[in-house]
């Protein structure tokens, strides 16, 4: 039976309009349940502040808890392998960081492919480094420690927090790019290797956390030489960038979430445009500044982009220097 005109169009626009519905109805019903947030380390840190403040932010938007969930272990890797095998529902996500960058690099036979594994979902800041000496070492710019650590080739102890972390592979950054030959000194943690440059046990970390540095550079127990950012940071406006002085030099933590594999884009969409949301709310950008972190928002191919970048640069960084997890 030939159906007249008016009847086919009709049905067939019924039809074409079929897969969007069951789409719109799942994001719209998004979320269903209680949300994870995984972070892949210790509670009381960087990351786990931002996963809280982000989960308060997404909880009060979308109904639903934003539940944070901390585990620590395996430099990383037992979090995000956690999210990695999770179902792609939008119901269990990652707060990504500096650290997964480095790790695809750092680790040989890890279970997983990072940018093939995790969808970016979006970017949420870009943490402020500052390179710091002892009182004691002559140098109160980057050119006049450049020139004293040539001078004395060896002898100069540079702090980090273990081996494979963020301030390790900027230290080697540093030496690749300006020639100076500095010994790496790795701490479990950033907390003790700034004990020890307090104290003078080291002379130098190339990139100590803004947040837990400041207080010492203004009390005048440490001096900043410069911060490791692009641009210079609001909270030292009168510290200048290495870039100034090393041409390219680049270096700062970043962080964003991410979510399984075949996340569907509309809700990957959905938790995007409500993070750049809290991103533009002057309470969290305050909140941010405050533990030196710079506000980033963008599209998922965006924090996309930046991982893919971020894992390029600082690989050839890790192979050149031949670097190992501890």
């Amino acid at each position: 039976m030939k159906l007249p005109r008016r009847n086919f169009l009709h049905l067939a626009a019924g039809v074409a309009g079929l897969p969007v519905v069951p789409r719109i109805a799942r994001a719209q019903a998004y979320p269903s349940r209680p949300v994870r947030i995984v972070v892949a380390a210790a509670a009381g840190g960087p990351t786990d502040l931002l996963a809280r403040l982000l989960g308060q932010w997404l909880t009060e938007r979308l109904g639903q808890q934003f539940i944070t969930e901390n585990r620590p272990g395996g430099g990383g890797n037992i979090g995000t392998e956690a999210v990695v095998r999770a179902a792609a529902d939008g119901h269990t996500l990652l707060l990504v960081n500096f650290v997964n960058a480095l790790n695809a690099s750092l680790y040989e036979r890890l279970s997983y492919n990072f940018i093939r594994d995790i969808e970016p979902v979006a970017s949420i800041s870009r943490e402020s480094n500052v390179m710091v000496v002892n009182p004691s070492v002559p140098s109160k710019t980057v050119p006049e420690f450049i020139a004293y650590a040539k001078a004395n080739p060896g002898k100069i102890n540079f702090a980090s927090g273990g081996n494979g972390t963020p301030s390790h592979v900027t230290g080697e950054l540093f030496k690749m790019m300006t020639g100076v030959n500095i010994h790496h000194v790795p701490y479990r943690g950033a907390a003790p290797a700034l004990t020890d440059l307090l104290s003078g046990q080291v002379q130098i970390i190339l990139a100590a956390p803004l947040s837990g540095a400041i207080g010492y550079v203004r009390a005048g127990q440490i001096r900043a030489l410069a911060v490791t950012n692009r641009t210079r940071s609001e909270m030292l406006p009168e510290v200048p960038t290495v870039g100034e002085f090393v041409p390219g030099f680049e270096a700062s933590g970043f962080f964003g979430v991410g979510a399984p594999r075949n996340t569907p884009a509309e809700i990957v969409n959905k938790l995007n445009s409500e993070i750049n949301a809290g991103l533009d709310d002057t309470k969290i950008k305050a909140r941010l500044a405050d533990v030196g972190n710079t506000v980033l928002p963008g599209s998922p191919a965006d924090f996309g982009k930046l991982i893919a970048e971020e894992t390029e640069k600082w690989g050839k960084v890790i192979k050149s220097a031949g670097i190992k997890p501890e």
